[in-house]
């Protein structure tokens, strides 16, 4: 299945850690896992996250004031964020087109601000606050549960057909085949459940496999490769692999 990396962390930065649960098996094909991201102590300096686009969805709880909270999905290429020097945030990674929630209102950059919508997300990081990490599962997976009661989150046939042969597709015509869709028909279904015409879909996808393997597996060629992923990141791979953790 789909298991899109972590995003990039600088490897001189100290007291900073990342954990990440795989969701109970109920939710295996809608929830790719529950995170945490937080300072073990304050920072001399602000912490800059270098975040990749993974066509995922994240619902994000920031522990440390917890009215602020919010949906969130980057496009096609890389947002640093710049986190401060305390922090501690929680979230829900849902895969590609699991989301059924209006994607105009998925914020593409940080969530900073409070939030003001109708969805749980206050009730929920304020019951999370109380929990070490484990004991968060729980909550976190009560929320999801209530979402799918909602139809605001569902398994999406046709990105669930996609992430399950990645292997084998090559270029939107193999997407629209595996699919069994028309190449029309793709193009409405990707762009409105995942924000992505099928040929950025395909190129955060083919970027997020070449981590997992060799490049050539998803490039014609090393120039094809480089070119694409100093795009989508902003560093050569060789750059990218020197300044994070991955």
């Amino acid at each position: 299945m789909y298991d899109p990396i972590q995003d990039g962390m600088p490897k001189n930065v100290l007291s900073v850690s990342y954990k990440e649960e795989k969701p109970p098996n109920i939710f295996s094909k809608l929830v790719h896992g529950f995170w945490e991201l937080k300072t073990d102590i304050k920072l001399p300096n602000d912490f800059c996250l270098h975040a990749l686009p993974d066509a995922c969805v994240n619902i994000l709880f920031n522990q440390n004031d917890t009215r602020i909270a919010g949906v969130t999905a980057l496009r096609t290429t890389y947002e640093v964020l710049n986190l401060g020097k305390e922090f501690h945030y929680v979230g829900i990674q849902f895969f590609p087109g699991v989301w059924q929630g209006n994607q105009n209102e998925t914020t593409d950059s940080f969530v900073g601000t409070p939030y003001l919508g109708d969805l749980p997300l206050i009730d929920t990081s304020n019951k999370l606050t109380q929990l070490d990490f484990p004991s968060k599962q729980a909550v976190l997976s009560e929320l999801v549960s209530q979402l799918i009661e909602r139809n605001l989150v569902a398994v999406n046939v046709v990105t669930d057909k996609i992430l399950l042969n990645l292997d084998v597709i090559h270029n939107v015509a193999d997407m629209a085949a595996i699919t069994q869709v028309s190449s029309r028909q793709l193009q409405r279904t990707l762009k409105s459940s995942t924000g992505f015409s099928p040929h950025d879909f395909l190129k955060v996808l083919r970027l997020q496999q070449s981590f997992k393997q060799h490049y050539l597996a998803s490039y014609a060629d090393q120039s094809h490769f480089i070119h694409s992923f100093r795009k989508i990141t902003g560093y050569t791979p060789a750059e990218y692999y020197r300044k994070f953790d991955v």
